[in-house]
């Protein structure tokens, strides 16, 4: 039984433009659904609290019944999406790395100006260096 099978035949690389567009398509969607998903969970309020009034029942139902959760898992499913299709025109080795580390970056840009959440200089420092190895690893 084959689980994998190696193509031999290289695939045309597209433009560096779409390339780029593709990453930042996954990037953005996916930084998105983590921020309304965040914001649906700050909103809600500590689960523990809701289970020990209501039960669990009553947990699930708060967080079913949050509109920003819904957006938050819509745009994480759209980046879903948006990684198989940059997958399926670019090597993993650079759209996985990139997705993942620049959604590391604008997850610290989002949670600093729309979630009001205090981002130190450490990781301001990390995202800087991440950006670096993004671009040692795109050239």
């Amino acid at each position: 039984m084959i689980l994998f099978q190696a193509v031999n035949t290289p695939s045309p690389s597209p433009n560096p433009w779409i390339a780029a567009l593709m990453i930042a398509a996954v990037i953005l969607t996916s930084t998105a659904g983590e921020v309304l998903t965040a914001a649906a969970m700050k909103s809600i309020g500590d689960l523990d609290d809701i289970r020990a009034h209501s039960g669990l029942k009553g947990a699930i139902k708060a967080v079913l019944t949050c509109p920003l959760f819904f957006a938050g898992v819509s745009f994480l499913a759209i980046a879903f999406f948006a990684l198989l299709f940059a997958l399926n025109h670019l090597n993993l080795s650079l759209v996985g790395p990139a997705a993942a580390s620049l959604t590391l970056v604008t997850n610290a840009i989002a949670g600093k100006f729309f979630l009001k959440e205090n981002v130190d200089r450490r990781r301001w420092a990390a995202a800087i260096l991440v950006c670096i190895g993004v671009y040692l690893l795109a050239h």
